[in-house]
């Protein structure tokens, strides 16, 4: 509680838990009645009724938006960010369409801002069964694009970071688009968190047209400006793929789970969950490797380890049936983890096992 909150009376909380049980919610109560307390919360704080219409259309949104990606849940999904501005005879339309239809033809499903340019592009090459559209109200942007309205799965948005969080928080790829401040605001925003640790590491590819310079002005400006500056470490665009092939983009994303499925934190400990089982020589090799990255410590805790399940693991039934790793990370090196998931997809142990689409 922050200094400015209202505690809220024992009997309203009694009364949120009695309502719960009334409605016959059962499943994950304590978290929608702290949802419920916290609506009440802001009664008691005397909000300003603009905080409140922001709250309250914000938690709408993400209703709608939780119920349209719900039926999905088991299928891999890849973001595809762009210009709506982009005209289907430019090579980006036809890139965009290309790597779309790509991934769907693998077995993912993807996901746009439901608008034109790009956005319409992967859509038209995904198809309207392989689409999801996240649309933002805007006055020239107020429909989403054919394909999304053919099948109906689209959600529309009001705010920008309701409508960013549904784009980012599904999606097990990316592929950015060149575009403008829109484009690059979703792109920088996909950096961020992934430097920051703030969202698993997946594949981020920044897709140009053939013998394009946009994103290659990008990753110049990094190099020349960002790194000697020190406000961003010397490897930190090495997480992601600048290319102006559609090939390598599909590639990158497919490749990226080739062996690595997975990962959950396990009270400090961070598990690894892999398609194919390390051998030892291999494990040993990857604790010469990545052993700055590892908290030092006795019973192994410095060490990249093979494991079964833990039992938190086994408790919640969480993709028992693959082989694991776990380790100690050094949370100060969490946004390097990606260098980590390369070289487990690089296992000579890994190479047989064919491309398959990753669980969500």
């Amino acid at each position: 509680m922050t200094p400015s909150s209202t505690p809220i009376p024992a009997d309203v909380t009694d009364d949120v838990r009695r309502l719960l049980a009334d409605a016959g919610i059962e499943t994950d109560r304590d978290l929608v009645a702290r949802i419920l307390a916290t609506g009440v919360g802001l009664g008691l704080d005397d909000t300003d009724r603009l905080d409140l219409k922001i709250t309250s259309a914000a938690l709408s949104e993400m209703r709608a938006a939780f119920g349209l990606f719900a039926p999905y849940r088991g299928i891999p999904k890849v973001t595809i960010f762009g210009s709506a501005r982009t005209k289907p005879d430019d090579e980006l339309y036809r890139a965009a369409s290309a790597a779309a239809r790509a991934l769907a033809e693998r077995g993912w499903m993807v996901v746009t801002g439901a608008g034109p340019g790009i956005m319409q592009a992967a859509a038209e090459g995904a198809g309207p069964d392989h689409s999801l559209g996240v649309s933002i109200r805007l006055p020239f942007e107020e429909k989403p694009n054919a394909v999304i309205a053919r099948n109906s799965r689209s959600v529309a948005m009001k705010y920008f970071f309701t409508r960013k969080l549904m784009l980012v928080k599904e999606s097990r790829a990316f592929i950015c688009v060149p575009g403008g401040f829109g484009t690059l605001d979703e792109m920088f925003e996909l950096l961020t968190l992934q430097q920051t640790g703030k969202a698993d590491p997946t594949p981020i590819v920044l897709l140009d047209r053939p013998g394009g310079t946009f994103w290659a002005g990008l990753e110049r400006f990094a190099t020349e400006q960002l790194i000697p500056a020190g406000v961003i470490s010397p490897d930190d665009f090495d997480r992601v793929l600048v290319t102006d092939s559609v090939d390598a983009a599909v590639a990158a994303i497919t490749g990226f789970y080739r062996n690595y499925d997975s990962l959950r934190w396990v009270k400090g400990r961070l598990v690894l969950r892999l398609q194919q089982e390390p051998t030892p020589a291999e494990i040993e090799g990857l604790n010469e490797r990545f052993g700055d990255l590892l908290l030092p410590g006795d019973d192994g805790a410095g060490r990249i380890q093979a494991t079964a399940p833990l039992p938190a693991e086994r408790r919640d039934g969480d993709r028992l049936d693959l082989p694991r790793v776990v380790l100690q990370l050094n949370q100060f090196r969490v946004g390097e983890l990606y260098r980590l998931i390369r070289a487990l997809n690089e296992l000579p142990s890994a190479q047989s096992a064919p491309l398959t689409p990753p669980t969500p």
